[in-house]
Order: structure tokens, then C-alpha cells, then sequence
């Protein structure tokens, strides 16, 4: 029996581990302040840190890598004829874990990396990681970007698609070509 082991799925157990790694120490914490690191001030002043400190490349990168992948699959649905995706995702239930499934398949992989970016910022600005900011700020540079941009070009591929119809109608019409 062969066994196969995705990127993906590599990528997320190794993700999965090093939460799970730093959790006892975000608990010594809590037990040692009183308060929680993401409902504190702290995460605040820290996210201000993190964007002066190593790493901070991230916050370009990784929101310009969603927009992109989430162009090629607004694109994609606008070929699919399906509707924008933010519109579809809140005012159509019926498809949205499969609109969920499909986002998620996008964005696994760039999700996780921002993730594991965010973890090892953390290391280098703070020597302490915390899981719960590392799973907020990660999906947040990676989410809105992605959503955003599908539902957009979603939008305006179906409209260059519709001036192009009327085009071709239009010289179907005349008999001439332009």
C-alpha cells in the first residue's frame, strides 16, 4: 500500500503542530497576567510592532498573493456564469458550503503560510508565540483580500463579457465586420 502525502495536507499538519506546541505556554501565560493575549491591549501594541519589525514584507505579499488567486477564481466563476462570490456566499445558502469548500481549496495553502509567517514573527519580535493571534492575523490578511477580489472580478469579467456579446451581436446585425 503506497502512502501519498499532499503539500497540503503536510503543510497543515506542521501548522497544526506548532499551535499546538505553543499552547501550553500561551496557558503559563494567562495563569501568570490574568488576562487573555487576544482580548488584551497587547495584541494592539503588538500588531503596531509587527508592522515596523521582521516580516512586515508579509503584509504585501500575502494580501497581493490572495487578490491574485482570488481574480483567477472570479474569473472562473464568471465562465461558470455563477454570481459574485460575496453575494452568493450571503444571500444564497444553499451553495455556500460549496462556495466555502471552493475558497478554502484556494487559499489552504496561502492561509497556512501566513499562519506559520505570523508564528515566526512572533518568535523573532516577541520570543513568545501566541496561537490565537497567529490564527486571527493569518486567515485576516488572507481572507478579505481574497473575497473582495473574486466577488470584483467576478463582476467585472461578466460585464466585459456582456459588452462583448452585445458587440458580436451587433455585427451579426450590420452584415459588417469591424
Amino acid at each position: 500500500m503506497k502512502l501519498s502525502i499532499s503539500r497540503s495536507s503536510l503543510l497543515t499538519a506542521i501548522v497544526i503542530i506548532v499551535l499546538v506546541a505553543a499552547v501550553p505556554f500561551a496557558v503559563a501565560e494567562f495563569l501568570k497576567t490574568g488576562e487573555l493575549y487576544i482580548l488584551s491591549r497587547r495584541l494592539i501594541d503588538d500588531m503596531v510592532a509587527r508592522l515596523h519589525g521582521p516580516g512586515r514584507l508579509r503584509f504585501i505579499l500575502q494580501p497581493l498573493t490572495a487578490i491574485v488567486l482570488g481574480a483567477r477564481d472570479g474569473v472562473k466563476d464568471a465562465r461558470a456564469g455563477n454570481p459574485p462570490f460575496l453575494l452568493d456566499l450571503f444571500f444564497r445558502s444553499s451553495d455556500r458550503p460549496r462556495l466555502m469548500r471552493s475558497a478554502l481549496a484556494s487559499v489552504r495553502d496561502l492561509v497556512a503560510v501566513a499562519i506559520l509567517l505570523d508564528v515566526a514573527v512572533q518568535l523573532l519580535i516577541f520570543r513568545m508565540v501566541h496561537p490565537g493571534a497567529a490564527l486571527l492575523l493569518g486567515p485576516v490578511l488572507i481572507a478579505l483580500p481574497y473575497a473582495s477580489s473574486r466577488a470584483l472580478t467576478n463582476r467585472l469579467a461578466r460585464w466585459r463579457g456582456s459588452r462583448v456579446s452585445v458587440a458580436e451581436a451587433d455585427q451579426g446585425t450590420n452584415g459588417t465586420r469591424v
